[in-house]
């Protein structure tokens, strides 16, 4: 993967990022999504933010070895307080983290005001995306988008939220499905959770060997197996 080349999920996260978006990239690693909508002409300008100090140290050499030190800024800094209101941010990638992470990314931008609430939020969990929603509702976000793919044996997500007039109140089901992608139910969609529920049988069968009293969380998974079992049966 290089700014030329990138891989199938940053490709699509790029696609869901608005044209003309002042685009904060956080957890940017090598600075490659920024560097490449650049380079498409999509974006102006673009914060790319990084906490590790040698993903810092490539994202500077790979926006240098483009010219675009003009129009991309590359900060140290943790999560989004590599974002200053001078930079006039309105749109916010966070990709290839778990959902708890991006969640907790996002919790500390709110309450130090990085993250202002206007901004278009495209989100790329590796995993926990259920977590990732929880929060979005709570704080009044829309999910005005998702996706599901799947790359080198690995399915991801993708999740695209912004905060609107009215809000939305998601189900349960909805913040562990993705109230999009429950309409969708693509077939990587499918066996996504036909995975899950060969993951969740293999843990019965080893609390059924387990000792102690399991009884609670053999009966919390049953009810997950039932649930996405509905949701895989459901073609409406």
């Amino acid at each position: 993967m290089n700014e030329n080349q990138l891989s199938k999920r940053l490709a699509r996260v790029g696609e869901l990022v608005p044209e003309q978006s002042r685009l904060a990239d956080i957890g940017s690693d090598h600075a490659y999504l920024p560097v490449a909508l650049v380079l498409q002409k999509k974006l102006d300008f673009a914060v790319a933010g990084e906490v590790v100090n040698g993903p810092f140290e490539a994202a500077k050499k790979q926006v240098k070895k483009n010219g675009l030190n003009d129009q991309i800024t590359v900060r140290l800094a943790d999560g989004l307080d590599a974002v200053e209101e001078t930079d006039k941010i309105t749109a916010v990638t966070i990709c290839g983290m778990g959902g708890v992470l991006i969640r907790d990314i996002l919790e500390a931008g709110w309450k130090n005001q990085r993250l202002q609430g206007n901004e278009r939020l495209v989100l790329q969990p590796n995993i926990g995306e259920k977590p990732l929603r929880d929060w979005l509702t709570v704080h009044g976000y829309t999910i005005i988008d998702e996706d599901i793919l799947e790359e080198n044996n690995k399915i991801y997500e993708i999740i695209v939220a912004c905060r609107q007039e009215v809000r939305v109140a998601y189900s349960e089901k909805e913040r562990l499905f993705g109230p999009i992608l429950l309409k969708k139910r693509s077939s990587i969609f499918q066996r996504k959770w036909q995975g899950e529920v060969k993951q969740r049988e293999t843990i019965l069968a080893q609390l059924a060997k387990a000792s102690g009293d399991q009884q609670a969380r053999i009966q919390q998974i049953e009810k997950e197996i039932t649930e996405i079992k509905e949701v895989l049966s459901n073609e409406s």
